[in-house]
């Protein structure tokens, strides 16, 4: 019986996944499926994705998103706008305007109220590089995903290089949590800085992994932002079994608005956590004619 629920969990893995890749909208099947030669390093467009539903306790719904950057090295930023508008509310649901190369998954949710129609259709849009790509939400039963199948899928994001490819129902996310808003004057850095707490799984394994996290480890990214940033550092060290405190301290190109987030993985699930930055201009710049 236990061999016949795994074979179902993988089987219901392997096409959850495909599906919420084709969910992406006008996206070309070769681009959804690279393979080695076929990658372009940069000129390529952005697409957005969604990644699959849960229910909350609540009985509301979250729905899922990510995207596919069909670059491998170079990140793209499109403004909250009509070319980057959710068709809900203000077009605004917390999606990123910094497109970090490659595929991203479970970059953020959209909770939506208990009443939502099971075929209404939650679209995210984003038009850069001359298209207009699209990705359509909606309670697909087939779609439906839990903290495991979370962590399966999320393994394959650059960002968390999970280790435990056959993660454990009993695991749990860091707890992340930081200071609030800031507001720095250029060229002055912001100083960030959050604890993750975790419940000690996965247990790290015996000798080295390949690199993979061992512990809880945080990492620094540019949510939103006019210009570009340096994080100072952008990685902290694995720790397990105690809390982990990451310091950072944040350098802008430009003044304007920005979201940084610094995202906790145990190397199988993650959380997040967002401050957002305001960096004013230096006097002598706001006085310039």
């Amino acid at each position: 019986m236990a061999r016949r629920d795994s074979l179902q969990q993988s089987w219901r893995v392997a096409i959850c996944a495909t599906l919420l890749l084709l969910a992406a909208g006008s996206v070309p099947l070769h681009a959804q499926f690279p393979y080695p030669g076929a990658q372009y390093l940069r000129g390529q467009d952005v697409s957005p994705t969604f990644d699959g539903w849960e229910s909350n306790p609540d009985g509301t719904f979250s729905f899922y998103f990510g995207y596919l950057n069909r670059n491998s090295e170079e990140a793209l930023d499109v403004p909250i706008s009509p070319e980057n508008t959710f068709d809900l509310g203000n077009g605004d649901q917390g999606q990123p305007t910094h497109f970090y190369p490659e595929r991203r998954w479970f970059v953020f949710k959209v909770v939506v109220p208990k009443d939502w129609p099971k075929d209404k259709r939650l679209v995210w849009t984003l038009t850069n590089r001359g298209r207009t790509n699209v990705a359509k939400g909606w309670l697909q039963p087939e779609w439906e995903i839990d903290q495991l199948l979370i962590s399966k899928n999320a393994i394959s994001d650059p960002f968390l290089k999970a280790a435990n490819t056959n993660p454990s129902r009993d695991n749990k996310a860091p707890v992340i949590t930081g200071g609030p808003a800031q507001t720095v004057t250029l060229p002055a850095a912001a100083a960030l800085k959050v604890t993750a707490t975790d419940d000690g799984l996965p247990k790290p394994g015996p000798g080295d992994r390949g690199g993979k996290v061992e512990g809880v480890q945080i990492r620094w990214i540019l949510y939103r932002g006019p210009g570009k940033v340096q994080f100072d550092p952008d990685l902290s060290p694995a720790v397990y079994g105690k809390p982990l405190t990451s310091e950072t301290k944040v350098t802008f190109s430009a003044p304007g608005n920005y979201r940084i987030r610094a995202i906790a993985t145990d190397g199988a699930l993650f959380s997040t956590y967002d401050v957002d930055v305001t960096a004013s201009p230096s006097a002598s710049a706001a006085k310039a004619p």
